[in-house]
């Protein structure tokens, strides 16, 4: 072999590995994108399952706080689906009304000692709250995953790898506005 045989085998030979590790880096920001959303999917199942059991326990002293009880169950529903859909921006919209009406619900629980004093209502506030807190700490992992994604993918020259190979950015998980603006706690304690 010439030696202008092998240097041109050389580089196509590190061309390839270029081309793998240009590759395999983007799978794993893919399956990273997937195990974060599988964190987040995995705790909101959890909020779903306890939602009930609060909304069940508010009831037994709140019966005339229905609306606000209604507008938890409804949002749990909307989380539900848009969850189901994968739809994010849908989500987000559905995760902001439903810190909402829970921030409304333990308002309104202020006015019933007897709630606040009850045992198992302690035990499914401190779990829901716990709850909120890991889907936010889960949420921003998701998107700095997707961040990772989308950048690398935008990236010369792994843009050339990512459109043969068909990968694709993918949808943030963001704030509503509402999400974003001041709570109006009087608002709440008036409700």
């Amino acid at each position: 072999m010439s030696v202008s045989g092998f240097i041109f085998w050389s580089l196509c030979v590190i061309a390839l590995i270029y081309i793998v590790s240009i590759y395999n880096g983007l799978v794993t920001l893919k399956h990273s994108v997937s195990k974060a959303w599988a964190n987040i999917d995995v705790l909101l199942k959890q909020r779903h399952d306890e939602l009930p059991k609060l909304v069940e326990t508010c009831k037994q002293y709140m019966k005339f706080e229905q609306e606000t009880l209604e507008k938890v169950m409804k949002a749990r529903s909307s989380v539900a689906s848009s969850q189901q859909q994968g739809d994010m921006s849908a989500l987000g919209k559905a995760e902001g009304a439903m810190r909402l009406g829970l921030g409304s619900l333990f308002a309104v629980a202020e006015a019933y000692p007897e709630l606040k004093a009850d045992e198992t209502f302690q035990h499914l506030q401190a779990r829901i709250t716990g709850l909120e807190n890991d889907i936010a700490d889960r949420r921003e992992f998701f998107n700095e995953s997707v961040n990772n994604n989308n950048v690398q993918i935008e990236n010369f020259p792994d843009l050339f790898i990512a459109k043969w190979f068909n990968f694709s950015a993918k949808e943030l998980l963001e704030f509503t506005v509402d999400e974003k603006e001041d709570v109006n706690l009087n608002q709440l304690f008036d409700q």
